[in-house]
């Protein structure tokens, strides 16, 4: 059987697995990615990890600085693909742009949709405590993920596992996904399931406010907020005027009132132990803005915090 033509959209390491597995199931005729971004200290432009994997593999790439336009849908058009897959591109692709292949434009997308359509469902699957993952193949169409879907695979999410983590496991996931699917889907075996729009819920972008933590909350909750916006945007909270990030936790305890939600109930050499609306939560590595990580106990003993300080949701003025 002749390989497919191909387009493959994306941009971050999250996409790379599944243009190495596209390769090897299809002729990838161009690679669009993100233009060169600046990076690091010195702010030099840096290539997108796709980009990257694209050359190294010999693959021609395009970084369009604008995709909403009926030149760049033509451009697409003139390559007679067999199908575009877009993987974390990072951008809203056009009726012209999707409708260039000649079967459309296909997407792994983390999530078990209808849950958690949007730009960061991996970080607010763990925010919102749930156990399982996964990825889902579908068809893209002009809504946000409002495709129906082609395949999807599972996987169990830990019980201390970041973001960071999750979003390694689910970029595999979601290549073997690909390639084990798309052949099915090239060949028309592959049924398109419509999604339930009563039962979507939404994973919008992330701010750094979304990091903010409510001592209000349970321990769990706090606990899975920390996961959540780990590494990106960070978890944080404030003693007094002074912003400090939370970069390690786990639940010490469940259930109960350990005292005023936010108070420091005890410092021991495993870190600081914090109060919450119900339970308590040990956090483990804390960081002063403008300062370096640390063990929470170090943390405590330079600021000679006491037992009975409190974190609050909101800066207290200088």
């Amino acid at each position: 059987m002749k390989r497919a033509r191909a387009i493959f959209f994306g941009t971050p390491e999250f996409a790379v697995p599944s243009l190495r597995a596209l390769s090897e199931v299809a002729d990838v005729v161009l690679v669009v990615t993100q233009p060169d971004r600046p990076s690091g200290r010195g702010m030099k432009l840096a290539a997108p990890p796709v980009k990257q994997l694209a050359l190294t593999l010999g693959l021609p790439v395009l970084q369009p600085a604008k995709v909403r336009t009926p030149e760049f849908a033509a451009q697409l058009r003139a390559l007679h693909a067999d199908l575009a897959v877009v993987v974390a591109y990072g951008r809203i692709l056009t009726a012209g742009v999707l409708a260039a292949p000649r079967l459309g434009c296909v997407n792994v997308h983390a999530s078990l949709l209808p849950k958690l359509r949007g730009a960061a469902p991996i970080h607010w699957a763990i925010v919102r405590g749930d156990t399982e993952a996964g990825v889902c193949l579908m068809q893209l169409d002009e809504g946000m993920d409002t495709g129906p879907v082609l395949a999807r695979a599972s996987l169990s999410v830990g019980a201390d596992e970041t973001a960071g983590g999750l979003t390694e496991r689910l970029s595999v996931l979601g290549a073997e996904l690909l390639q084990r699917e798309l052949p099915r889907f090239l060949c028309g075996e592959l049924p398109a399931t419509p999604q339930d729009d009563a039962q979507a819920t939404l994973a919008p972008v992330l701010q750094k406010e979304h990091g903010e933590i409510d001592w209000e909350q349970s321990a769990n909750r706090v606990h899975d907020l920390v996961r959540g916006m780990s590494p990106w945007p960070g978890a944080y909270t404030h003693l007094d005027s002074m912003r400090v990030k939370v970069h390690g936790a786990r639940v010490k305890s469940e259930s109960g009132r350990c005292g005023d939600p936010g108070t420091i109930i005890s410092i021991d050499a495993d870190g600081v132990t914090v109060a919450c609306a119900q339970g308590s939560l040990l956090i483990t590595e804390l960081q002063r803005d403008g300062s370096r990580r640390m063990p929470a106990a170090a943390f405590a003993a330079g600021q000679r915090l006491p037992s009975g300080a409190r974190f609050a949701k909101r800066a207290t003025p200088a």
